[in-house]
């Protein structure tokens, strides 16, 4: 009870010293009460991850590592991040763990830039079937500081082509083997993976940003246990955590990878946001957690099959995991632009999202990405997908009819009044 009257005080004093900033914060709470998250690298993290990332170890430079810093004052510290990487070792079945990466992106260029020497050669997703900026977009500095090859998906279900990888890897020799994914909708082979990086002599490294939480739960295959000799994750999106990165590697290559976190890459942990790592690794090695991760496939499962249901074509005709890709433009005549801002209309948040070989620009590709990790987290189950599969075409075949939208965002409110944010 006093720590919700100290949270209410701080509040209050929130909204006499900064009213401008105080009503931002609550639209926003507003925002995601009423409306509800489709992002599928979005989600809402446990209750208990809040307190932490607003706690005393905010005012704490911990540059090193435990038994390794810089600054003195560091016992408690020096337990908490050795609580997060014992914690993501275990439920990960990983050999080392660091748990200092700020966010997914220096996460990666962490570990190319421990293993690897500018120049050398990295076989990654091409960006418009599916993969990461991060996966040496042309567009990002590791773009300019490797040489990265690509490899596609085929065909109408949309599997990676692993005959064309190998051919690839076969002929450009490359240091590094990457998979992992931003907007696929399948499961990976990584056992085939891995065998192909044999052959050349590669290390094999699996981002799975994505469905880090899917593969804590069980439900995903786990890259580690095929022998990958990295696997990097994301620590908001399915795992429900703090936004952060999580390196798990071989443990012939942690002392690069710590290296190459600092001091090559950045400088001091913050430390709020490892304490509330290590206690979302404990919350997702749970039973409960487990139901969630099944829980969020079977959503997708539901909400693809209500969209095929309205005959909408998904891209790869369905999904394996716990997203999927519309193309608007066939399905509805508008682009992916415009499908996410009529969605916006009725308070359904998506992102636009480029399609295999798209012919349009990024701004306005001809797809859109839906995901099921936060209508989970919020308790939602697969008949609630099928009403939002409805209303999401219902919108998209009607983009001008503002009396319409009206009543479909009536319908949206409805639904999400049922199912609270949790922590909000």
């Amino acid at each position: 009870m006093s720590s919700n009257m100290d949270l209410n005080r701080l509040r209050e004093d929130l909204a006499h010293k900064d009213p401008d900033l105080f009503s931002a914060l609550r639209s926003e709470e507003d925002r995601q009460q009423l409306g509800l998250e489709l992002i599928p690298s979005e989600n809402y993290c446990f209750p208990e991850v809040l307190p932490l990332l607003g706690s005393a170890f905010t005012n704490k430079y911990s540059e090193g590592y435990p038994g390794r810093r810089y600054y003195g004052g560091q016992p408690n510290t020096d337990i908490i991040e050795t609580l997060a990487r014992e914690r993501a070792c275990t439920l990960f079945r990983a050999e080392y763990a660091n748990v200092q990466p700020l966010s997914g992106s220096p996460m990666n260029q962490a570990v190319y830039l421990g293993l690897l020497e500018p120049g050398d050669t990295i076989l990654a997703m091409d960006l418009s079937h599916g993969g990461h900026l991060t996966h040496g977009a042309p567009v990002s500095h590791m773009g300019r500081l490797f040489n990265f090859v690509r490899y596609k998906t085929i065909g109408a279900r949309g599997d990676i082509d692993y005959t064309a990888l190998e051919e690839t890897a076969l002929k450009e020799h490359p240091k590094l083997i990457v998979c992992g994914h931003s907007s696929y909708p399948r499961e990976v082979d990584y056992a085939r993976f891995q065998e192909i990086a044999d052959k050349v002599g590669a290390l094999t490294m699996a981002d799975v940003s994505h469905v880090g939480g899917l593969v804590a739960g069980d439900v995903l295959e786990n890259p580690l246990d095929h022998g990958f000799d990295v696997m990097t994750t994301t620590t908001h999106k399915s795992l429900r955590g703090p936004r952060g990165g999580l390196i798990l590697c071989k443990a012939k290559h942690g002392k690069a990878i710590d290296a190459s976190v600092f001091p090559g890459l950045q400088g001091g942990p913050h430390m709020n946001q490892v304490a509330a790592t290590a206690l979302t690794l404990k919350l997702a090695a749970t039973d409960d957690f487990k139901v969630y991760a099944r829980n969020v496939l079977a959503n997708a499962q539901a909400l693809s099959q209500a969209l095929c249901d309205h005959q909408v074509q998904l891209i790869t005709g369905g999904t394996e995991n716990h997203l999927l890709v519309l193309n608007t433009v066939s399905s509805f005549g508008i682009d992916g632009r415009k499908a996410q801002e009529v969605l916006d209309r009725i308070e359904l948040t998506t992102n636009k999202q480029v399609i295999p070989d798209d012919p349009n620009p990024p701004v306005r590709p001809s797809g859109l990405r839906l995901g099921t990790p936060a209508p989970t987290a919020r308790g939602m189950g697969e008949a609630d997908m099928a009403i939002v599969g409805r209303l999401i075409a219902s919108a998209l075949r009607h983009p001008d009819d503002d009396a319409h939208l009206a009543d479909l965002a009536t319908e949206v409110q409805a639904l999400t009044a049922r199912f609270p944010v949790p922590g909000l």
